[in-house]
């Protein structure tokens, strides 16, 4: 197998901040903005169509400062724990139930019941796998998951002719594609809807549509590309390394996908079903979702007989996976809260419509996701960035015309795609390093493709701000 030295020394030398640090630094920034940033407010009004409290825009101005004190930087912590209890909570339970899912072995073993059924079916292995990881990842936010996948669908792609980097676009692809839209995302689109209050999961007809065009356009364009390596396996930058590699992965041991793990896929599939029926016809919200995922995972983990203990075991490591964006909730509710308290956080929304109010409001939506985009370089977990992101995107929205729905589209696309590209993402590196793609390989393939994805956005973005995308 391909080991992590095959990836450039630029990329391996490179260690991230870890992002509990940058949101320390954050909590201390916010508390210094508050001796050094003028404090000022917006009168709040309710909203005559949603009956929420809204910016009222023309009413900002300036009032005394009030700095942070010692106590309220030490306190805000675990202020903003309980701050974002309900979405810390209903992350647990999510991830816990989940993980559920992922100890019965359904999914690993119908991942690759597909990947071995499409192995001798060459070039249609591209579309079907990217269509049913796009819509694992848009519905339930997989990404990480595919990894124990990954050596498989290499060894299946440079069997068919293809090469490493065909493998990692079909994954990194379908990913984009998933989180990009994200139908019923839990982890970016979920926790961004809660913080901006908008109805969970709405506008998920916009949000079709859109994955409709991701996946079209991304299965088209990783086609294309197999297609020419296929033609002329010269034409690869991978062509050298890949002659190299033996994965030691036999395709036919593929573990086989039982009866009672069919049922436990289609229990997940109604899992869905049943979320997106209850948003859209009975106003579920998170704490309803995450009982629907944890009755589901309850049901899923009987009926492959799971004990007990185990399924209690599993809901706890799952709790244990979601454990850093849970963290990142708190911490950027803390200093969320910070701002707050000192009244300046008015005055940094003033200061960014200022500047935006002289341009359309599709350039302004696109202008949200251009900052997402870059920020999620940084920090590439979707809800720690939808903590850092939506308290101030959300308000901006108001002071500038647009809906806070656009607001949380803007930061659904802006989170969704650099995740292929950011060094300090863990799961990417992973991939990179299990396939053996050097960084900049993999650079030249997909920095066209985000370049197209930037068009699309823009697009969807105009659109949105055209029609006032709502419910607001």
């Amino acid at each position: 197998m391909s080991k992590q030295n095959d990836i450039e020394p630029s990329v391996k030398q490179f260690k991230p901040p870890s992002p509990v640090m940058v949101l320390a630094v954050i909590i201390l920034l916010a508390a210094l903005a508050s001796y050094i940033i003028p404090a000022g407010v917006y009168d709040r009004v309710k909203d005559a169509h949603t009956g929420k409290m809204v910016v009222n825009p023309t009413t900002f101005h300036y009032i005394a400062q009030k700095p942070t004190s010692f106590l309220q930087l030490l306190t805000s912590v675990t202020k903003g724990f309980q701050g974002g209890g309900s979405i810390i909570a209903f992350l647990f339970v999510v991830g816990g139930s989940l993980n559920i899912y992922s100890k019965t072995g359904a999914i690993i073993a119908g991942l690759g019941a597909l990947v071995k059924k499409m192995r001798n079916r060459g070039i249609l292995m591209v579309p079907v796998i990217m269509v049913f990881f796009s819509i694992c990842s848009t519905l339930a936010g997989c990404n990480e998951e595919y990894l124990a996948f990954t050596p498989l669908i290499v060894t299946v792609a440079l069997a068919l002719g293809f090469d490493s980097i065909t493998a990692l676009g079909i994954i990194f692809c379908s990913v984009a594609a998933g989180y990009g839209a994200g139908c019923t995302q839990p982890f970016s689109v979920g926790v961004a809807q809660g913080i901006a209050g908008v109805p969970l999961f709405s506008a998920i007809e916009y949000r079709i549509g859109l994955f409709i065009v991701l996946v079209l356009v991304n299965v088209c364009y990783v086609m294309y590309y197999a297609r020419k390596v296929k033609n002329n396996p010269e034409s690869s930058s991978m062509y050298e390394l890949d002659k190299t590699k033996d994965l030691g992965i036999d395709v036919e041991n593929v573990p086989e996908l039982t009866g009672r793990q069919k049922i436990v896929l289609c229990l997940l599939a109604f899992n869905f079903i049943a979320i997106i029926v209850g948003v859209m016809k009975f106003d579920f919200y998170m704490h309803e979702i995450a009982g629907i995922f944890l009755l589901t995972g309850l049901i899923a983990g009987v009926l492959c007989n799971l004990k007990a203990n185990d399924i209690a075991d599993a809901f706890v490591e799952g709790c244990k996976g979601m454990m850093l964006p849970c963290l990142m909730v708190g911490l950027c509710k803390g200093a969320t809260l910070l701002l707050d308290q000192a009244k300046v956080m008015d005055t940094i929304v003033h200061f960014l419509a200022s500047m935006l109010q002289s341009f359309p409001s599709s350039i302004i939506a696109f202008g949200m996701f251009m900052i997402q985009d870059v920020f999620n370089l940084l920090v590439p977990s979707s809800s720690g960035q939808a903590a850092i992101s939506m308290p101030i995107m959300a308000p901006l929205a108001d002071v500038v015309g647009l809906t806070r729905q656009t607001a949380v589209f803007a930061f659904t696309l802006g989170d969704a795609f650099t995740n292929c590209i950011t060094p300090a993402s863990g799961a990417t590196m992973s991939y990179l390093a299990i396939a053996g793609v050097p960084y900049k390989k993999w650079l030249r393939f997909i920095l066209p493709l985000i370049a197209v994805w930037w068009i699309i956005a823009f697009c969807f973005l105009t659109y949105a701000a055209a029609i006032k995308l709502g419910p607001v």
